[in-house]
């Protein structure tokens, strides 16, 4: 093994939680802040919550809500050019291909 190379090893690292909680792990850090911990995450309380600090669910929300927008002015496209496909399918009356129209 090269030496010099690995970082420092904390055996008593202190973790924090946002709800107060402290417990103490090992890492390469001496102190860890976290936003959610085994007191406070629903899973392990067995609340029904959403654990969303960074605006996530709001953003798929929003990604959502312009997939439907989208899918909205697509399938008017398809609508469109299936009736153009139809149109020219139709054979024209002879007076219509005289006509040029």
């Amino acid at each position: 093994m090269k030496t010099k190379i690995h970082p420092q090893w904390y055996p008593d690292a202190q973790v924090v939680c946002s709800c107060g909680n402290m417990f103490t792990v090992g890492s390469t850090k001496p102190s860890i802040r976290v936003e959610v911990c085994h007191k406070c995450h629903p899973f392990y309380t067995g609340e029904m919550k959403y654990v969303d600090t960074l605006g996530r669910v709001e953003r798929f929300q929003k990604r959502q809500k312009t997939a439907e927008k989208q899918k909205e002015v697509v399938d008017l496209k398809k609508k469109k050019k299936q009736e153009r496909q139809e149109e020219i399918r139709h054979p024209k009356t002879l007076r219509e291909m005289l006509m040029g129209s």
